[in-house]
This record gives structure tokens, sequence and C-alpha cells, in this order.
């Protein structure tokens, strides 16, 4: 990997803010903005990430900065944890930018349970909901949907689900978009597409999906946590999946479409990874409705693996999940593209905001945050790896003014998933966690080995970087009890 490591500049602006200047490449319309720490940079500067964010500021039409969030690695094309704004009349549209799984995302469920209500029952809790959600590589659920219910997914999202029984209003309410994109068009799907969405529905997945039983272990903001109902020793849920192989499918398709507008549009960059077309042009019209198609696509599945969920604890604790308080928090999206309003030198201007494993993190009395949740701000949800802590925030005006409303989606990987497999040779990962008191239940070894805790950077240090650069505010932090792995 050394001969890989970033060599170019690297500017510090303060103690978690660095710029790549525009002098750097010539091409480049706007300078690289880095979020992070010296100690996490020294991670970051060991593979391509930071050439990745110079790449992404050749762009046509992007605004501002080509950002990276503390958890930044090496990705397709947009380095994992990169955050770039399109204007949206001269601006383009990267499927590289969005990701291969469309509005992969996190939900965090909170209980009235406590972890001493649940200590004893863990070990029978975590079976349950490993044989009930379907996880792995093509596994493929219970609920199954037609080419014509597939459109309704695709158009209405998690309402469409929610109004099949899986789920209350109060669901839509308190998830990004309310659980929906509009204009989506699922006639810019392929068939082959459609046909992987056909039996996915509540269906984790695998890689780093994954859902997880959890205690409140830490309050950082009483006030903030009290709105959103969370207290030091309560056990949350929460549910890490996306849009399984239909938005794969999708982000593959439209790749091709991209490379080919392309040589049409005279649009040159430095990585084919990057493969783009105007946001106006009949191909970035077409990706931009199958991507949110994707994108509802997503929010029904984590909507039913919720429901699934929660028809668990009703079996093993013997109470409808109303009477154990089973309410979601927030749901967030880490992967995909949207429209939004921001200020850019000092206008107000639409543009096309590309999050590729980045959170939206939008200020107290935001419009589009949860009307109950106005006064603190959106709830940014921030997942760790299985042996540490998981967190919870909230969204600033600060993040609205730096970073389009932008914070980091997890703790960002260190090592390849060869490696880590490399590493867990002669080592049962599952026994090391259960002896920190962290059931695992995962479909194969190699699964579980290259989702090892010392895969990942410690999201604690991630945190304090967006917390201390402002980006996000702690609300409370989260350990694991036990995780269901694809």
């Amino acid at each position: 990997m050394k001969e890989r490591r970033w060599t170019g500049p690297l500017e510090k602006i303060d103690d978690y803010r660095w710029r790549i200047p525009q002098s750097y490449s010539p091409g480049m319309q706007v300078p690289g903005i880095i979020f992070s720490d010296e100690k996490l940079l020294r991670d970051i500067k060991e593979d391509q990430s930071l050439q990745q964010v110079a790449n992404v500021a050749h762009l046509p039409g992007i605004v501002k900065a080509s950002m990276a969030m503390p958890d930044i690695h090496w990705g397709y094309g947009f380095p994992i944890g990169g955050v770039a704004a399109m204007d949206a009349k001269e601006g383009v549209i990267s499927p590289g930018g969005v990701g291969y799984d469309i509005n992969c995302g996190v939900r965090l469920v909170k209980t009235d349970l406590t972890v001493e209500d649940v200590q004893p029952k863990l070990r029978t809790l975590i079976a349950s909901l490993f044989n009930t959600i379907p996880c792995g590589v093509g596994m493929s659920g219970n609920i199954r949907i037609s080419k014509q219910d597939a459109d309704r997914v695709m158009t209405q999202g998690s309402r469409w689900v929610i109004g099949k029984g899986y789920g209350v209003a109060e669901d839509a309410a308190h998830t990004e978009s309310q659980g929906c994109l509009e204009g989506s068009d699922p006639a810019q799907v392929s068939e082959r597409a459609f046909k992987r969405a056909s039996d996915q529905l509540g269906t984790l997945g695998s890689g780093n999906h994954f859902l997880e039983v959890q205690v409140v272990d830490t309050v950082f903001n009483e006030e903030a946590a009290g709105v959103l109902g969370l207290h030091e020793g309560q056990v949350t849920v929460m549910i890490h999946s996306g849009s399984r192989g239909f938005g794969y499918q999708i982000c593959d398709d439209y790749l091709d479409v991209m490379e080919r507008a392309m040589q049409r549009y005279g649009i040159r960059i430095p990585d084919r990874q990057l493969a783009c077309a105007p946001i106006t042009s009949e191909e970035g019209q077409r990706y931009l409705g199958a991507m949110r198609s994707a994108a509802n696509y997503a929010w029904s599945n984590r909507q039913c693996l919720m429901h699934l969920a929660r028809l668990t604890f009703e079996r093993v604790f013997g109470k409808s999940w109303e009477q154990l308080g089973m309410r979601l928090v927030y749901d967030v999206a880490h992967n995909i593209a949207k429209f939004e309003r921001h200020r850019v030198n000092g206008d107000e201007r639409m543009v096309c905001v590309h999050r590729k494993g980045a959170t939206r993190a939008f200020p107290p009395g935001h419009a589009e945050t949860p009307e109950d949740y106005r006064e603190i701000g959106q709830p940014v949800i921030i997942p760790g790896d299985m042996g540490r802590h998981s967190y919870v925030l909230v969204g600033t005006q600060q993040a609205m003014e730096e970073s389009f409303g932008s914070c980091c989606h997890g703790a960002g990987r260190v090592m390849s998933r060869s490696e880590a497999v490399r590493r867990a040779a002669g080592r049962s990962i599952e026994q090391e966690l259960e002896r920190q008191g962290i059931i695992v239940m995962g479909r194969g070894r190699k699964g579980v080995a290259e989702e090892q805790p010392g895969a990942y950077k410690d999201v604690n240090d991630v945190v304090q970087v967006v917390h201390n650069a402002g980006l996000a505010e702690r609300v409370a932090r989260m350990r694991p009890l036990g995780v269901i792995k694809g």
C-alpha cells in the first residue's frame, strides 16, 4: 500500500480541516476540503481516497469544494465519505457519487426495555432475529412483490409498505424525506433490476450491513436525548441495509449509459469511474428517475426489516411492539443524490448534493426535519463496528453553512476485506466478541472476519472530529449487545 500513499499537497486550515489546493491539478474547479484530525489523517493518507477527492473536484458544475468526512476511505470513483454539490442547471450527476448500494442507510429504533430486561433473553433474542431476518449474499425474503407492486414501492417508498401493514404512519414521519423521493420513474429501470427487486424486501444483505441490539451507555445532551426519547440503560435496535441487488443493478446499468454520454457531451474527467452526464440531459434525468426508485425501495426494505424485528421482539418478550415501546427514532440515507437549496458564495442556489457514505445533518428549525425534532435538529445516526460503539447526534447550522448540511456516516474502513480475512486466520472473531459480552451471528465466518472491529477506525475518534468541527452535536452513545450479519 505504501506506493499508493498520498504524497500530494495538504494544507492545514485548523485542527479539524485540511485543504487540497485547487492548484494541485489544472482541471480542479474547486479545492478539496477534508474534515479530520492529525490522528485519523495518518490512516486516510494510506490509500488513494485523497486523490479521489481531488478527482471529484474536476466534475463540471461542482460548487464550493469537493469534501470528505473523517470516515473517508477509497471507493468507486468518489471516496466513501465524500460530499459534492453540483449546480442544478450547469452541473452533472454521477452514479459513482451515489454508489452501488443506493440509499444504503441506518435506522434507530428505541424500546422501553432496559439492559436488565434483555440480558437474560439476549441469546434467544439474537438467535430468533437471525432465524427471522434473511441475511447474506443473494438471500431472498418472504415478502414477495409483483411487478405492479414493485412499481408502487418505487414511486411511494415506505409509505406503500406501511399501508400494507408493515408499520404505522409515525414511521414515515421519522424517516428522511418521509421515506419517499418524488420524481422516481420505474420506466427507467431495467428488466434485470426489476427481477432483483421481487424477493429482497425485508432482507439484510451482506458486507457491512447488520441488525444490532444495543444499550445506551452515555448521554451527552440530556435535552436532545429527552426529545428523542433516549436515556441511559435503554435498549435500542439499529438496522443498516440498503436497496440490495436492485440498487446495485441500477448503478451498474447507468455507469455504462454515462460512459457513452460523456463522449456525446465532451466531458473529460481524470477517472472513468466518475462517469457522469449533465443533470438536465436525457441520460441524467433517466438516472435520477431510476436512482430515486432504488432509494424508495431501500426505505421500504428497512421498514420491512423493522417490522420483522418488532415481530421477533413480540415473540421473545410476549408483548406487542407497541407495549414494548418499539418506536422509530429516525432513518437516514447514506448513499444518495438530492436537490436542495444551499448558500454558495453568498447566494442561495439549487444544487444536487451527492452524499456517498455521508449523511444529512440539517439544523434546528429546518422544514425537512420532523416537526417533533425541529427544536433540536435532525437526528444523525453514526454506527461503529460491532465491537465498539454507535452514536446519535443532531445536525447544526454550521454544517448547513459549511458542508451542505452533511456529516459522516460511520467509522470507515482501514483494512481491506481480504486483509481482514487474512488477519483473522486461526482466530474466532465471534468468540473474541463474546468474551466482551457481545453475541454475534453471521452466515459465514468469512463475512464476520471481514467485519471484525480491527478493520475499522474507532468510531469514537471519528465522532469526536465532527462534533469538534461543529458539523453535528453528540446526543447519546450506544454499545452493542448482540449483532446479526450477512
